[in-house]
């Protein structure tokens, strides 16, 4: 193992990749990106959906650069230390479920478990009962895991197959890059078949090489030290390990007085961007999260991560994630600053009973 390879396993590796990350989110607001969104999973997957027309929400279209930096650097670290395993088979139409799940909770509460910490970095003092939320989440999830739920084990698959994911990021970028135009219809609104926000939060982005790189060396990073804002709780509680949660604490003091500096740290509970008070939902939104990352192995950025491994099973949770920002957006269920959209609340009351039963009666089948 090299010397770097050993740093990044180690609890500096961690902590490092969470600096960075803490740093580099935080500058990618002043640098375009939407306040206290310098980096969302969610909310960046909510954004490619809709800018491939799974949902019509005009203000939350647009290719994140980001996301495929992630996929793509996860890839290129893989191929350079010999990770790159396909492999699939653990409960794959589960997974995406659980993907789906999340993300209709996260976009309750408007935010992934990066965001919440970058929120409250921020300020946002309502990403607070988000927080309180991811953390019961995991810990429900916890329980499941001690009484034996498992989605069984994932064996190796084709070497194209690890591709697939690595190879949907290509065509996004592309997609980015050339921006086709159908047409317009009798309105003189785009006909697709790739749309992009005229205003709002999906008319917010920093220039793309530099989402694009940001994406890519974190991708990088984050692939080799293993990093997860969910493990972390998740391995805390389960057995006191509190490397991974180093690195999620890095990230928000990094964040914090990265704000300072640029003068983005407004503290208080009205007015934050992209954001609502709702105590209730922000915490039931995450704790539905929280559960279904921990259910499926890892935080959404995680899951993009080991996509870039080859790995087809967190592949499908992705899936999932872009399916369910288009039932969020498509169903009323995605927040806005106005609070919680009309039926978010049943899409966690869904989405929590699917994670209990799952919790409760997936086992990995004895071996005859």
């Amino acid at each position: 193992m090299s010397r770097l390879s050993r740093f990044f396993v180690s609890r500096w590796g961690a902590v490092v990749t969470g600096a960075v990350i803490g740093i580099l989110a935080a500058l990618l607001v002043p640098l375009g990106n939407p306040g206290n969104m310098g980096i969302c999973v969610v909310c960046f997957t909510r954004d490619a959906a809709g800018a491939l027309g799974l949902h019509r929400a005009a203000v939350v279209q647009y290719i994140r650069p980001e996301i495929i930096g992630f996929v793509l650097g996860s890839l290129l670290a893989a191929l350079l230390y010999r990770e790159f395993k396909p492999r699939t088979g653990s409960a794959p139409i589960v997974r995406f479920f659980l993907g789906m799940f999340a993300t209709i909770g996260a976009l309750v509460f408007l935010g992934c478990p990066w965001r919440a910490y970058l929120r409250l970095a921020g300020g946002d003092w309502n990403a607070i009962p988000g927080i309180i939320g991811l953390v019961l989440g995991i810990g429900l999830g916890v329980v499941f895991l001690r009484r034996g739920y498992s989605l069984g084990r994932t064996h190796p698959a084709p070497t194209a197959l690890g591709w697939v994911l690595p190879g949907l990021m290509v065509v996004l970028l592309i997609l980015r890059v050339t921006a086709p135009l159908y047409g317009r219809d009798a309105d003189g609104n785009p006909a697709g078949p790739i749309f992009f926000s005229q205003t709002g939060p999906g008319s917010q982005f920093a220039p793309l090489l530099v989402s694009l790189v940001i994406g890519l060396l974190v991708g990088f990073m984050a692939q080799r030290s293993r990093f997860c804002t969910v493990g972390a709780v998740r391995d805390l509680i389960i057995v006191g390990d509190s490397h991974l949660l180093n690195g999620v604490l890095a990230l928000v003091v990094t964040a914090f007085v990265t704000n300072l500096i640029t003068g983005r740290f407004v503290p208080g509970w009205e007015g934050q961007p992209i954001a609502h008070t709702n105590f209730l939902w922000n915490l039931a939104g995450m704790g539905l999260a929280g559960l279904a990352f921990t259910l499926a192995g890892g935080c959404p950025g995680r899951q993009f991560f080991m996509s870039g491994e080859g790995d087809g099973d967190a592949g499908m949770f992705v899936l999932g994630m872009f399916s369910g920002a288009g039932i969020s957006h498509t169903f009323n269920m995605a927040s806005s600053a106005a609070g919680p959209g009309p039926y978010g609340p049943l899409g966690v009351a869904v989405g929590v009973v699917f994670c209990v039963l799952i919790g409760l009666f997936m086992r990995e089948p004895a071996h005859r």
